[in-house]
């Protein structure tokens, strides 16, 4: 069973840079593509980025697109979400999933991913 653990959270300012990053235990991690999301206090949890197997493809959410880069190391088996020019509204819970449906395509769709991690905080502040 593969156990997705994410760090790099923390607080920072507006304008700011964070990196996250996810590691992947248990499983193959190159079979399966990789998704970023996050929740919001109040609010639902949404999409952020996702990663085919190989990183050939990527997909973002319209909010973070230009500013968040996802990317990933299959020898360390781990993802990464460099997030820059952070907003206030980018304050969430940030959780990793594994997709071992369609490892070739970055869905956007949270059904689509199976093993999901604990999350790690990010707040920015104004």
């Amino acid at each position: 069973q593969v156990q997705p653990a994410e760090s790099g959270g923390g607080l920072v300012q507006a304008g700011a840079s964070l990196r996250l990053s996810c590691a992947a235990s248990g499983g193959t991690f190159s079979y399966y593509a990789m998704g970023w999301f996050r929740q919001a206090p109040g609010k639902e949890r949404e999409f952020v980025a996702a990663i085919t197997w190989n990183g050939a493809i990527t997909n973002y959410a319209d909010s973070v697109k230009g500013r968040f880069t996802i990317s990933r190391d299959n020898a360390k088996n781990t993802v990464y979400l460099q997030m820059n020019s952070m907003e206030p509204e980018d304050t969430a819970v940030y959780y990793c999933a594994t997709n071992n449906l369609n490892p070739s395509f970055p869905s956007a769709r949270q059904y689509d991913y199976h093993y999901w991690g604990q999350g790690t905080q990010v707040t920015v502040s104004s």
